[in-house]
């Protein structure tokens, strides 16, 4: 079953986002240290969030730059899982991080990629921009990847 199919089934289910978070965490380990919530996945586009809490914090008070990497990186991986085929491949080769204020409160990332056709071997990169809860943008983060057919 498909990162995308177990998301379209669970996420109708009452507390099915929280256990697709969960499930998440579980395969990809560090991503889950960040306790980021999917909110929503499909080919090309996923959106996720982060609440502000002590764990994800720095020494000044706001969200630690990593921690937002990591989310970004969460959210650009999820939204090439979704649009990758069965014989698709993807791993990213490098992501550069672009942090525009400090990073307060409950912080949402979007990514929405184009939709094209899988090629068999090409480099792709992608941008996902996190804002606050006024909609400004704290942090932009961009992946590189490499993506191909196996």
């Amino acid at each position: 079953m498909t990162t995308l199919t177990k998301w379209k089934l669970l996420s109708k289910l009452p507390g099915g986002r929280w256990f697709f978070g969960r499930l998440l965490g579980f395969f990809v380990p560090y991503t889950g240290t960040i306790g980021a919530s999917v909110l929503s996945l499909r080919p090309g586009h996923a959106r996720v969030s982060l609440r502000d809490r002590r764990s994800v914090r720095n020494h000044l008070g706001s969200i630690h730059a990593l921690a937002l990497g990591n989310l970004g990186e969460m959210a650009l991986g999820l939204a090439m899982i979704a649009m990758q085929p069965k014989n698709g491949r993807f791993i990213p080769i490098r992501l550069e991080m672009e942090y525009l204020k400090k990073a307060r409160g409950l912080l949402t990332c979007e990514v929405d990629l184009p939709y094209v056709d899988w090629p068999d071997q090409a480099d792709w990169q992608g941008e996902a921009l996190i804002k606050d809860e006024s909609g400004e943008t704290v942090c932009k983060v961009l992946g590189h990847f490499k993506v191909g057919r196996k």
